[in-house]
């Protein structure tokens, strides 16, 4: 898996944002820069894309819905964030670009990280012809057993 430019440090301010979009190869425009900085202030985390527009309203920034799907791709492109998609409705954007797993929790629609080190695969299934494995990851769903029908 590629590395980029570790965006992820606490209390990264504006300048700093800036030059690591800049250094990862991303036009850097007044909306993405708001953008980033609301998602690489903090520590590494999940986000949705309707998650971000609600942050993004909530700071009085003025951009669509469809301008965070475009700018979440676009960090996306530059290996800045990870999409990861739980099911064919949802995804999530993840900070962490690092190897790692994660454990995506039913009921709460939530997802959390697993270290790479936290899962064990002894073997790979071959490819299909004409195809190489260039990466994998590990999603497990869980629930609350309170959250199981008793029988």
């Amino acid at each position: 898996m590629s590395t980029s430019p570790d965006i992820k440090a606490p209390g990264i301010n504006g300048p700093d944002i800036r030059a690591r979009l800049l250094a990862a190869g991303v036009n850097v425009t007044r909306q993405r820069l708001a953008l980033a900085e609301l998602l690489f202030r903090q520590h590494d985390r999940h986000v949705t894309a309707e998650q971000l527009f609600g942050e993004a309203l909530k700071a009085g920034h003025d951009v669509s819905l469809a301008t965070i799907y475009n700018n979440l791709k676009a960090f996306c492109d530059a290996r800045l964030l990870r999409e990861v998609i739980v099911d064919a409705t949802r995804s999530y954007y993840d900070t962490n670009v690092s190897r790692h797993h994660h454990f995506y929790a039913e009921e709460a629609r939530a997802l959390s990280d697993i270290p790479d080190q936290g899962v064990v695969l002894t073997r790979l299934p071959p490819a299909p012809d004409g195809m190489e494995i260039i990466d994998y990851e590990v999603m497990i769903r869980v629930t609350s057993q309170q959250g199981k029908a008793k029988t």
